[in-house]
């Protein structure tokens, strides 16, 4: 009787069958391979990792340069990816998406880590540069615009000034800082769903600290 209760709660936290063309993106941003798993720089892949376990939308179809997975999220239509190229070439897989489903970029989320910001500080922008950070630099430049939302997820300050910016970002989190960040997680979850439902300033409101 577990396994008939067990396949209740999978089927009861599935996302519901997806209605209509998929109308907006959410991209975590992060490198591929298992040497860069709970990195800094990989962020962006643990938070749309755990939408994607909430919404209950499976992220492992090759395509458009990253893995997607697409489902109803906020009540859209929605495609999650990750890029498979890289940090510095993410700008390629955001781009062959919002191609090929025709998403402009206002309808873009993008999750990534940010080294001015404390562990588990979260920053909503509707808006604005890139700020240095090199993925956000290639997806400004292959979109040709700013007018993406971008997560920012708060990895921690380098240790000196002159610590090796690469070094640090692709340092592996202490497990202290991962648990901070693990806990923060459902609630950029939350904001990506408010943002989807056309509720910009409640999600920053809320979120955005």
């Amino acid at each position: 009787m577990a396994n008939i209760f067990d396949l209740f709660d999978k089927i009861k936290s599935a996302s519901p069958a997806p209605a209509g063309p998929v109308t907006h993106l959410v991209v975590g941003l992060g490198n591929p391979g298992a040497q860069y798993e709970n990195t800094r720089h990989n962020a962006g892949f643990l938070a749309i990792d755990r939408i994607a376990e909430q919404a209950g939308i499976r992220i492992g179809t090759a395509k458009c340069k990253g893995l997607v997975g697409d489902g109803m999220l906020g009540g859209r239509h929605v495609l999650l990816l990750k890029p498979q190229t890289y940090m510095n070439l993410s700008g390629d897989a955001v781009r062959a998406a919002v191609d090929f489903y025709h998403i402009p970029p206002e309808n873009v989320i993008v999750l990534c880590d940010d080294v001015n910001f404390d562990v588990s500080h979260v920053r909503i922008r509707l808006k604005g540069s890139h700020g240095g950070h090199n993925g956000l630099k290639s997806i400004a430049a292959c979109l040709g615009s700013d007018a993406y939302t971008r997560i920012k997820i708060g990895v921690g300050h380098k240790p000196h000034p002159d610590y090796d910016l690469a070094d640090w970002v692709l340092g592996k989190f202490s497990r202290e800082d991962l648990t901070k960040l693990e806990a923060v997680l459902p609630d950029i979850s939350a904001a990506v769903t408010l943002l989807l439902e056309g509720k910009s300033e409640d999600a920053m409101m809320k979120y955005s600290h």
